[in-house]
């Protein structure tokens, strides 16, 4: 089964083909001018061309359903419904977090947490199990404050995403390890796509929305004066 792959959640604008779990083809660019608009199409182009397929022989699409950028998201999955709309395909979605672990899976790590840069302390994220890459909290937008994630100090947690960054400056967690290189990617999406296909797991193409993450928890900064 030929599967196009989308993910537009970031600034890495990602598109990828697979023949079953098999990558075709991978196309992607990090801009931190968010090129979704630009290069998305011209990427679907570059990736049928390196599979050596077109668009008619496509038979389902799958999309990194956010959370992340609004317009990224909203550019991504208008897309997606048009090429499943015109071609009578299934409409796959997943979250673009699942792509983050996908790389690190089994590699010593207990747990793997994705952290979204949002903005000023704020980030997108969920905690996964290292090795099977089980959700074990679900995605949340959240404030970063030096107390986040105290709950797994004692465990071997790697955090990866551009939202690290801003993580390592100020979490005191003395077994974890930071990835900041890394984004939501299309090729990554592929394992849980076949999984979501298997259990016919598909979207309804009419009422499709992307992955909006909107509220974010965390405890407010405390204050010298008295409430």
């Amino acid at each position: 089964m030929k599967i196009l792959y989308l993910e537009t959640s970031s600034k890495n604008c990602s598109v990828a083909i697979s023949d079953g779990e098999k990558l075709l083809c991978s196309t992607e660019e990090v801009s931190e001018n968010y090129k979704q608009s630009e290069s998305l199409h011209t990427f679907v182009e570059w990736a049928l061309e390196g599979a050596n397929l077109s668009m008619k022989d496509i038979e389902a699409v799958s999309l990194g359903k956010g959370p992340g950028s609004y317009t990224g998201l909203r550019i991504g999955a208008a897309s997606a419904k048009g090429f499943c709309y015109g071609l009578k395909i299934p409409l796959i979605a997943v979250n673009s977090m699942e792509s983050m672990i996908e790389p690190f899976l089994e590699q010593n790590f207990e747990l793997i947490i994705p952290l979204v840069d949002a903005r000023r302390m704020e980030v997108y994220t969920a905690v996964y199990d290292g090795i099977s890459g089980e959700e074990i909290l679900p995605t949340e937008a959240k404030i970063l404050d030096e107390y986040s994630f105290e709950e797994f100090k004692d465990k071997k947690v790697l955090f990866v995403g551009d939202g690290a960054l801003k993580a390592k400056e100020i979490l005191q967690l003395p077994n974890a390890e930071f990835n900041i290189e890394i984004y939501p990617s299309a090729q990554f999406l592929i394992k849980k796509t076949l999984e979501k296909i298997k259990n016919e797991e598909f979207e309804d193409i009419a009422y499709f929305e992307p992955f909006y993450l909107k509220d974010f928890h965390g405890v407010k900064k405390k204050t010298k004066s008295k409430e």
